[in-house]
């Protein structure tokens, strides 16, 4: 017979695992366990490591650690961990809200942002919100940065789509030059064609120690803030270049710090990153 108390923690884990942030009313209407049990198990799952409240986008989300529950893990998730920090103490100093995105397939998945610690963000929300690759600041700066394999199969899976964003794609030509700006440059920004046009992103890419990009960072602001974009751009590329390089050397670290816990050696949850004003 089943331990029951063991089975309903199971069940929120697997729970927590399938959106980026839930909430106890989320876990509620899901799992149909009271409020008080969620709160019991959640809190449970937090003492161990597992699971984090980030009051910054209200709702719990799992934290790298239960990558040691499953051999699948690609370290997206532990980008997003490395990045946490950076991002907000981006946003912190200059204001502006910063974004962290992963690929997904044939875009790009805001999977972090600091909408609700910025007082002057051109949006309301952007987590979970999907960009394409050839248009939006975040895509440009992982598209750009992929090998020359990976990146002729992401442009043949572009050309298939029907999304008026993804045109470029039927250009190689120009697709090529446009490329070699963005690597030349190291940031890439949102096209003109889209929108909002009332604000602009920089992004950079977020690469690993053996030269693959893993994803992106970006910050959004107003253009009515700034005398050009160029004026933008030469303050806060460094910046996000900085950033990016930092989050690659912490996501180093983590990664063996949690496979010394994956050994058995320390079942303490990571949570070590460094902070910094950037």
């Amino acid at each position: 017979m089943g331990i029951r108390s063991v089975e309903r923690a199971m069940n929120v884990l697997h729970e927590l695992n399938l959106q980026p942030i839930n909430t106890i009313a989320q876990l509620h209407a899901r799992t149909r366990l009271p409020k008080p049990t969620l709160v019991r198990i959640l809190k449970t799952l937090e003492e161990a490591g597992y699971v984090e409240n980030d009051t910054r986008q209200g709702g719990y989300q799992v934290t790298a650690l239960v990558t040691s529950l499953s051999s699948g893990f690609h370290k997206g998730p532990m980008v997003v961990e490395a990045g946490r920090a950076w991002a907000i103490a981006l946003t912190r100093k200059h204001k502006w809200p910063v974004a962290i995105a992963l690929p997904d397939y044939d875009g790009m998945i805001v999977r972090f942002s600091t909408v609700p610690d910025s007082p002057i963000s051109p949006f309301h929300s952007t987590v979970n919100r999907r960009l394409g690759m050839l248009t939006r600041a975040l895509g440009l700066a992982y598209i750009a940065f992929l090998d020359r394999e990976a990146f002729d199969l992401t442009m043949g899976i572009l050309r298939k789509s029907q999304d008026p964003e993804d045109a470029l794609s039927h250009h190689p030509t120009e697709a090529d030059r446009l490329m070699t700006q963005i690597r030349e440059a190291g940031y890439a920004t949102r096209s003109s064609l889209v929108e909002p046009r009332n604000s602009n992103t920089i992004a950079v890419p977020i690469i690993a120690k053996g030269g693959n990009v893993l994803a992106t960072i970006g910050l959004t602001y107003f253009k009515s803030a700034f005398s050009s974009d160029q004026q933008a751009i030469d303050r806060f590329s460094p910046l996000l270049k900085s950033a990016a390089s930092a989050i690659s050397e912490d996501l180093e670290r983590l990664s063996s710090k949690l496979a010394i816990e994956e050994s058995g050696l320390r079942p303490n949850h990571v949570q070590d990153l460094r902070t910094s004003d950037c």
